[in-house]
């Protein structure tokens, strides 16, 4: 079944496409997707292969992640995110043990956004979440990426606990990348509960870096966005 689906990819190859993607992810010497190679495949395809093999093997969907393929390991992904969803409990368990394993093949912004909130997120919905704390806590960028965006999951049921707290974890990372993601949490947190996030921006915006405040902010009306970034509050 594996090489039925390497083929079926192969087949979808756009070499132009391909070098688009190189440069928007950031796959040059000493930039975030070092070394990650494209064939050029759209999500919506990549979906689609998903779903078609999604009863893939443990062992078949580990080889994926381990290749240097950017849309192989994305694949991998969709396809343990459709196994999820239908695996009762000690299924998801193995899911959720096996994601976790391989934190360090889910290296790009858009293979942590496509999976974290639903793999990881929805099965810690009803659990402790100390693993969160200690992904917000690691040295790797797209782990710290993993903790903010699964909780995603939790803001869907009006649970923002972790988000502000992991949110202040990582105020002052130097990376954009979490820059990002945690401003994406904190404008999801105000979309459910304004008043929330303003308390969490009443504490911090002075000290939150400007893409964070800016992401964070960006459903406000002008007249209160502006105030935000003058440090007018």
């Amino acid at each position: 079944m594996l090489q039925e689906l390497e083929q079926e990819l192969e087949s979808q190859t756009d070499k132009e496409k391909a070098a688009l993607l190189q440069r928007f992810f950031k796959t040059g010497k000493g930039e975030y997707g070092e070394g990650d190679v494209f064939l050029g495949v759209i999500v919506p395809k990549q979906r689609q292969i998903a779903k078609k093999f999604k009863e893939l093997e443990m062992s078949e969907i580990q080889e994926l992640l381990n290749s240097k393929v950017h849309e192989k390991r994305l694949i991998a992904l969709l396809i343990l995110v459709e196994q999820f969803k239908k695996s009762g409990g000690k299924g998801k368990q193995k899911i959720f043990d096996f994601y976790l394993n391989n934190t360090k093949k889910i290296n790009n912004w858009d293979l942590v956004d496509l999976s974290a909130p639903n793999i990881i997120g929805a099965f810690l919905l009803d659990k402790k979440r100390d693993v969160l704390y200690e992904l917000a806590r690691s040295e790797n960028l797209w782990e710290k990426r993993i903790s903010i965006i699964s909780t995603a999951a939790f803001i869907r049921n009006k649970d923002f606990e972790e988000t502000i707290k992991i949110s202040e974890i990582l105020l002052k990372d130097e990376q954009d990348l979490i820059h990002k993601a945690v401003g994406w949490m904190l404008r999801e947190v105000g979309k459910k509960d304004e008043e929330c996030l303003i308390k969490f921006l009443n504490r911090n915006y002075k000290i939150m870096p400007r893409t964070m405040l800016r992401y964070s902010i960006e459903k406000f009306p002008e007249e209160k966005r502006q105030k935000y970034l003058k440090g007018e509050i």
